[in-house]
């Protein structure tokens, strides 16, 4: 029976690295996320399933094709703009001395480099704030400072969307009975629900492990009209349209193992993986998404037998699966000039449980923990207890229709007298949830 990894993360898998950029500045709400191969590289295929793709150097990972090795994977807001990304992560490492040698000197490299895109265009008000070579470069030097890798509204995830709820990064791990690991990072960015429309659950929150969602449950029969109102696939249709979303979605990722793959098994285990993206998401792989995911090979292990590979298979599709629920819990809420798109936890509270701790932040540095993003400037001191006007005893949860002003700032000084210290990491529901943890945005 597979176990998640130590981290839950795709960096159970020795030797990759993530890094993400993130601008949530005014007018902007997009990112970058990076992974960096181990020294050497790392064998990689892809499986494009979505009508509506942006892609760099995919044809390199085709089994035909003289590439044995991959040095990075970018996965990108900005739609075909945020393509100048990969650049910069090329031209970082290029600068580093990363790449494949062309020539006599060993600064003589061209980083093999593929790319993915998804659709945030104009969801921060600025329809052309597109992460560009300068994102590409951040990302890779945060993956290269060893920084805590975050899920939520971070990097690529920034302004990503699902349905008509946030969606985000979210990662997975498995560890099978004989070592191998088994991750994925998923941006989950989708045209389709991600909930049962019946019952307002998690579609794919039956193949979640234990400890990849504490306390996750099913919605209180009041909140399953919000749910399903937020969770309903988008309208379809031409820009002009009224109510209409053209190809506004995709959603892209990396599935990783240390199993030694050829670029063949590396290509079917991002084939396999789409399984997992169909258990999470519906519909997928529609003409208004462009639907790509990367399998990559560190090659650290052996290489598996046919046995051992069907398991490896089996166990992408589900860390996808758990991936895309991690990244919508991890999400939180965010309004801009554009748009308002709540959070899961937000529509369905009684589901909370325990809080992901996704380290996401405001553009102004403020901490915020699965409850709403905020994008409108408001100061929020990480600790202060917020005064809601009402006397609450240590065993009750805030309202979560509790809405903050995002053009004030919370007083610090504000107690609430419980009797008991608040623990600081504790998510205030949904509305004005904040983490001593999280680091301020990029």
């Amino acid at each position: 029976m597979p176990v998640p990894g130590a981290r839950n993360s795709l960096t159970d898998v020795a030797g990759l690295r993530v890094g993400h950029f993130t601008d949530s500045s005014y007018g902007a709400l997009t990112g970058t996320t990076v992974v960096l191969a181990p020294a050497g590289g790392m064998v990689a295929g892809v499986d494009v399933r979505g009508g509506g793709p942006g892609t760099r150097e995919t044809d390199l990972l085709h089994p035909t094709a003289a590439m044995d090795r991959i040095h990075a994977v970018v996965l990108t807001g900005g739609s075909a703009f945020g393509l100048s990304a990969a650049g910069g992560v090329a031209d970082e490492l290029a600068d580093r001395g990363v790449g494949f040698r062309v020539g006599s000197s060993e600064q003589e490299v061209v980083p093999i480099v593929p790319a993915a895109v998804l659709f945030d265009l104009g969801r921060g008000g600025n329809f052309r704030a597109t992460p560009g070579e300068s994102a590409g470069r951040q990302a890779v030097r945060s993956a290269l400072a060893g920084e805590e890798v975050s899920t939520g509204c971070v990097g690529a995830g920034t302004g990503a969307v699902i349905a008509g709820i946030k969606g985000g990064v979210g990662m997975a791990s498995a560890v099978l009975d004989d070592g191998t690991t088994i991750a994925a990072l998923v941006v989950v960015n989708a045209l389709g629900s991600p909930a049962d429309l019946l019952t307002g659950m998690l579609s794919g929150g039956r193949l979640l492990l234990d400890g990849d969602a504490p306390g996750l449950g099913q919605p209180d029969p009041a909140e399953v009209d919000a749910v399903l109102a937020g969770c309903r696939p988008r309208t379809v249709g031409y820009a002009s349209s009224p109510g209409a979303q053209a190809v506004q979605n995709t959603t892209i990722g990396v599935i990783a193992t240390d199993a030694t793959l050829t670029k063949a098994q590396c290509g079917k285990l991002a084939s396999i993986a789409h399984d997992g993206l169909a258990r999470a998401i519906n519909p997928v792989h529609t003409m208004f998404d462009g639907d790509t995911l990367f399998g990559v090979s560190t090659a650290s292990r052996e290489a598996p037998e046919l046995p051992q590979l069907h398991e490896i298979l089996c166990a992408a599709a589900d860390v996808v699966t758990r991936a895309v629920v991690r990244g919508i819990l991890a999400a939180t809420t965010t309004r801009t000039d554009a748009g308002h798109w709540p959070c899961y936890r937000e529509l369905a509270p009684s589901t909370a449980g325990t809080a992901l701790n996704t380290r996401t932040a405001d553009d102004t540095g403020a901490a915020v923990e699965t409850g709403t993003a905020l994008h409108t400037g408001a100061a929020v001191e990480t600790g202060t207890a917020l005064d809601t006007g009402t006397a609450l005893d240590t065993g009750t949860a805030l309202d979560t229709r509790t809405a903050l002003d995002t053009r004030t700032a919370v007083d610090t000084g504000a107690a609430l007298d419980t009797g008991t210290a608040l623990d600081t990491r504790t998510a205030v529901d949904t509305g004005a949830a904040v983490d001593t943890g999280a680091a301020g945005a990029s």
